[in-house]
């Protein structure tokens, strides 16, 4: 055991790790989590894990039993009813809650939960809804049922006061509102309601950004005492009765509430956030009183006693879970919950809620240790013990942002993406949860509307506006999580993002090599031309030039029938059709493994018989040409899917994207492109490349048969390669000619996962190289850069409108920076 291992055991052995359980943390991970090996998981707040022998036991069961339609009279259908009333009951127990104080209904999840509590909901005019900032947007949704029916809805801070005493410190809570919401819904009448008056308050038991836990002493307090808490507000002013819903989708997977103490009137569950599987599962743990509440209109099977089809009648049942369970319950999956509660009970749910916080608690320590060289902090933690929150503690979750050493941020996206390279899964952005997303960022509603007008919605690269995070990097734990994987964590974040220089000069960092002098003597050594986007292309001693590039270069895409532009990224397959132009034929040539014939498309027809339409690709729209069904069906063929091939018509079609001016942008703003991504040439050095396979790691570097497997340019896709040099000349050209033409350098090249596909053995392998490699060294301002984007400056004089061509074997003569 190392020493890091043993000063962590010190400080939190006797939560971490099961000692009193029926087997410890290793051999649950050697025994139960096999497909684990070296991934580390990070995202049980998004999606825990289920076990090998959970499964085993669900396979078992459905394989071993008849399980008929609960709705009818057979045995097996008896026998299906008598296990979902089963699990009704393990669910209540979870929770502590008594059957004769409460029911369960069964879900489609814990969004289905909520959506049911809104629209059942008694709203009235008077009536308010009242919500914590920190709440997913699943009972954000509820506001709407709540202003549709012209109710008010305020989202609230919940503080803690302390007032220290003789006797030791009093603790009181404080709510403070935000601005009341109101909607005028025409035909609604602001007047008395004729019957009671009914206000619902909504909080988690834990905040899915921060992982604070929210104390459930606010259940007896919002029901019991909400006259001295909301003071002089309007929610206090209607009078009412309150009405509390507690979503604990995220909370019960360590700490499910005790509805013996805190008598909730609404518990929202989803099962495979507390033990992996079944997905889709959810429940509403509703009290009695509650639910006599609710005014439900739809009806369905199972939720009626009798309906007549010509006639307005139906007779409800009564019974509260066959009133609002709609159609057949998913008792398949119902079934198979028994078996993920039989896994948490062999651990008990106190001993795995000690052990994930001993693992968040050690790595918020960890992450707040972190320093810079110059001893800035490199870790911005959201939601401490430090916090004025009225809560208990902090949950197995922590969100955090990264910073550089001189103050800015790192973006999230840039966090997530080299994770994933070190075989790290954790979740970034919002997490669907904007109140505390802007509470914590301390973005105000003027910064969240002004970054929705600069094009950012949830899940976009969009991790920095205005120099301020939109979101932020998640981890979370998981009963089956350990040590190892946390440090393991916490050495990427040291590794990717300190800094132990207290400054870092941009060039040093970049190239890693003395740049005094540039050497000369480059020439050109290839050219490659790709006439179908994420396709084979092709390369030539010589070829012509247009204003678009290369004559030819990404002309044609591929088209899925919904509209989706297919790339390599989606289908990996695509690396397989090889094309090639004979200009003297006119003829397109392509083929495919898949394919028996070679296709032939003329250069100068075949266009037009399938119309023209237009197509969206990176923001902008493109007039493109269709082909026949013979060529459709060849490329379907080919790939797989069904398909089109389309092709660019607009010669003048000028590509105008982010007008930033950072030299790293990977975007031509100004010259004519066909579908390439980001400029017309992309070009990368031999030197460059002869330096990433040196850097390589040994495990990369030994492929089949113990054979070194190198990294070759194809792998980057290039249309340009040249040698010459030292590796990374090409990062300080400013330009260059290459026989007479000129070409404006657009900076370097941003890379992704794509240069990870290989081919052998006639599929596509996909690994973290050698991305992963190009991102310890070749890392700045978020971007992984390789090769150089150019652009093609057309001359004005005679000679090169006639045939403008580039040689294989001619000089290239670079202009530094």
């Amino acid at each position: 055991m190392d020493a890091a291992k043993e000063e962590f055991l010190k400080e939190f052995g006797e939560d971490y790790g099961y000692p009193n359980g029926p087997k410890s943390i290793d051999e649950l991970r050697a025994t139960k989590f096999k497909r684990l090996q070296d991934l580390v998981y990070l995202d049980h707040a998004g999606a825990t894990l289920y076990s090998d022998e959970q499964m085993e036991f669900v396979f078992k069961d459905l394989t071993g039993n008849v399980y008929g339609n609960p709705h009818s009279q057979s045995d097996s259908s008896s026998a299906t009813l008598e296990i979902v009333k089963e699990a009704r009951q393990q669910v209540l127990d979870y929770c502590k809650a008594s059957p004769k104080d409460y029911k369960c209904i069964f879900t489609s999840g814990a969004t289905a939960a909520l959506k049911l509590v809104g629209e059942a909901f008694p709203w009235s005019c008077k009536s308010h809804f009242m919500y914590t900032m920190e709440n997913h947007n699943s009972v954000l949704g509820i506001r709407e049922y709540a202003l549709n029916q012209g109710a008010a809805a305020i989202a609230v801070d919940i503080e803690e006061d302390r007032h220290p005493g003789i006797s030791g410190d009093t603790i009181s809570i404080r709510i403070s509102p935000h601005q009341v919401q109101r909607r005028k819904v025409a035909g609604l009448q602001d007047e008395e309601p004729t019957g009671d008056l009914y206000n619902l308050f909504a909080f988690p038991s834990e905040c899915n950004f921060s992982g604070l836990r929210f104390s459930l002493d606010l259940v007896k307090i919002i029901k019991e005492d909400s006259r001295r808490i909301l003071g002089g507000s309007s929610a206090c002013k209607n009078g009412g009765q309150w009405i509390v819903l507690i979503d604990a989708a995220k909370g019960c997977s360590t700490r499910p509430p005790d509805l013996s103490k805190y008598p909730a009137d609404f518990v929202t569950i989803s099962f495979y956030k507390i033990f992996g599987y079944p997905t889709g599962l959810g429940a509403l743990i509703v009290r009695n009183d509650a639910a006599k509440l609710l005014k439900k209109s739809y009806f369905s099977g199972g939720t009626v006693a009798a309906s007549i089809a010509d006639i307005d009648f139906i007779k409800r049942r009564e019974a509260i879970e066959d009133m609002f369970e709609d159609g057949t319950v998913s008792f398949l999956g119902i079934a198979s919950i028994r078996h993920g509660f039989k896994t948490l009970s062999s651990l008990t749910i106190s001993a795995i809620s000690r052990h994930t916080r001993s693992l968040a608690l050690y790595t918020r320590k960890m992450l707040l240790a972190l320093r810079h060289g110059n001893g800035s902090r490199v870790c911005i933690v959201y939601g401490s013990h430090k916090s004025r929150e009225f809560c208990h503690e902090m949950g197995p979750i922590v969100s955090f942002n990264l910073k550089r050493p001189d103050g800015s941020w790192f973006g999230y996206r840039e966090v997530e993406k080299l994770a994933s390279l070190s075989g790290i899964q954790l979740r970034t952005g919002c997490f669907c949860n904007p109140g505390a997303c802007a509470k914590y960022l301390g973005l105000s509603q003027l910064d969240l509307l002004s970054n929705t007008e600069a094009g950012y919605v949830c899940w976009d690269d969009h991790d920095i506006i205005n120099g301020k995070p939109t979101g932020a990097v998640r981890v979370s734990f998981g009963y089956m999580s350990t040590y190892e994987e946390t440090k393991k964590f916490i050495d990427f974040v040291a590794g990717s993002f300190v800094s132990p220089e207290s400054h870092i000069g941009h060039i040093k960092q970049l190239k890693g090599f003395d740049r005094c002098s540039l050497s000369s003597g480059y020439s050109l050594q290839s050219i490659t031309v790709y006439p179908i986007k994420s396709c084979g292309g092709f390369s030539s001693e010589s070829w012509p030039l247009s204003n678009h590039g290369l004559k030819y270069d990404r002309e044609w895409i591929l088209q899925s029938l919904n509209g989706e532009i297919l790339t390599l990224k989606k289908v990996p397959q695509m690396c397989f059709i090889s094309t090639y132009i004979d200009l003297s034929q006119g003829m397109l040539f392509v083929e495919s493994p898949h394919c028996k014939e070679r296709l032939q498309i003329k250069l100068d027809s075949d266009m037009d018989i399938g119309g023209r339409e237009d197509v969206g690709l990176y923001g902008q729209r493109y007039i493109v040409h269709n082909y026949d069904e013979d060529i459709n069906a060849w490329f379907s063929k080919a790939i797989s899917r069904p398909c089109m091939l389309l092709r660019n018509s607009n010669s003048d079609h000028n590509l105008t994207l982010n007008e930033t001016k950072d030299a790293v942008t990977c975007r031509d703003a100004k010259s004519k492109l066909n579908f390439a991504n980001e400029a017309q040439f992309l070009l990368v050095s031999e030197e460059s490349v002869f330096d990433l396979n040196n850097r390589l790691s040994p495990n990369v570097q030994k492929g089949l048969h113990g054979a070194d497997m190198q990294v070759n340019a194809s792998r980057f896709r290039p249309n340009l390669v040249v040698s010459g040099g030292r590796s990374y000349d090409e990062d300080e050209w400013r330009s260059l000619r290459i026989g007479n033409h000129y070409f404006t350098s657009l900076g370097g090249c941003n890379r992704c996962q794509v240069i990870n596909l290989s081919q052998r053995d006639g599929q596509v392998h996909k690994s973290n190289e050698p991305l992963a490699t190009l991102a310890s060294y070749r890392r700045t301002k978020g971007k992984i850069l390789f090769g150089i984007l150019l652009r093609y400056e057309p001359s004005d004089g005679g000679e090169q409108q006639c045939d403008p061509r580039i040689h294989v074997g001619q000089l290239v003569h670079p202009d530094p920076v």
